[in-house]
């Protein structure tokens, strides 16, 4: 990883698009910054799209789209479940008839929900995944479903770092019992993920950004940043041509099979407002 300085700033000229992680990325202390916040404005402002992907549920997600707990994030969509299934403004862009598009009525501003899975396979899945977590908090001691499991539809997190402590030998019982069922696994900075499905984060952009916005990201992702911390971002590092990773990466480099290619010197959402300054400066914004 070189410093984020190392980014040619002709490189940062050409972005018009920010994917962002949010726990830890976007976040402090488990709640957005007003430095975070203020540089998702300004990304904005600049003509940029704003598309943060996450691990988290989609029922977390709700409120930071629709402004319920006051002003809504100023993003174009968020991407939720570690790719699987997305909240975007008005049915703009969506293919209702494939996926099952949802509009959500009852918010300040109509939001709708897309999946990448039809109802059917999203009702067999979920029946299958019931049973699996009874399985894991039965098997491994003191393992709990996280807190926000209540609003999840395609996938399984156990919490790990948010609320419990759990050793490394313990999350890898979980992820062993996961993977047995034929779950595809991943790990974020506070939970361990298990779903039906090819669902990734690179996975997960490449769909939004091709039904929300007509844009075929693996031929244009030199135009795009993606902005992560943990494991469950490792397929972004992968992928896209400029990755950055906030300082707090550091606890999980070691793990990392693929690193991002420039780390803020900052840590969560300092060290993203860093990386926004940085695409901004070179935009003369």
């Amino acid at each position: 990883m070189q410093a984020l300085t190392h980014w040619p700033e002709v490189d940062r000229r050409k972005v018009v698009g920010v994917f962002t992680d949010i726990d830890d990325t976007l976040t402090t202390a488990g709640a957005i910054t007003a430095d975070a916040l203020q540089a998702l404005a300004d990304l904005k402002a600049a003509g940029l799209y704003v598309i943060p992907i996450t691990g988290r549920p989609i029922g977390w997600c709700e409120p930071f789209m629709a402004g319920a707990h006051g002003a809504a994030w100023p993003v174009d969509a968020m991407v939720a479940e570690n790719g699987a299934v997305a909240f975007v403004h008005g049915t703009a862009g969506t293919n209702t008839s494939q996926k099952g598009l949802q509009p959500r009525s009852n918010m300040r501003e109509q939001l709708s929900k897309l999946y990448q899975q039809d109802v059917a396979t999203r009702t067999a899945n979920q029946a299958r995944m019931q049973a699996i977590a009874a399985q894991v908090m039965a098997e491994v001691p003191g393992v709990q479903l996280s807190r926000d499991s209540a609003g999840r539809e395609t996938d399984l997190a156990f919490d790990y770092a948010e609320f419990a402590r759990h050793a490394p030998e313990t999350m890898q019982r979980v992820l062993d019992l996961l993977q047995s069922h034929g779950m595809q696994t991943t790990v974020s900075s506070i939970h361990i993920h298990g779903c039906f499905g090819n669902f990734n984060k690179w996975q997960g952009a490449c769909w939004i950004a091709r039904e929300l916005l007509g844009c075929d990201l693996p031929a244009e992702r030199d135009r795009w940043v993606f902005v992560g911390d943990s494991g469950n971002d490792q397929a972004m590092f992968e992928h896209f041509t400029h990755s950055v990773g906030v300082a707090n990466i550091a606890h999980f480099a070691p793990q990392l099979s693929h690193l991002p290619r420039y780390v803020a010197q900052a840590e969560r959402g300092a060290g993203f407002a860093e990386v926004a300054q940085a695409i901004l400066r070179a935009r003369g914004a």
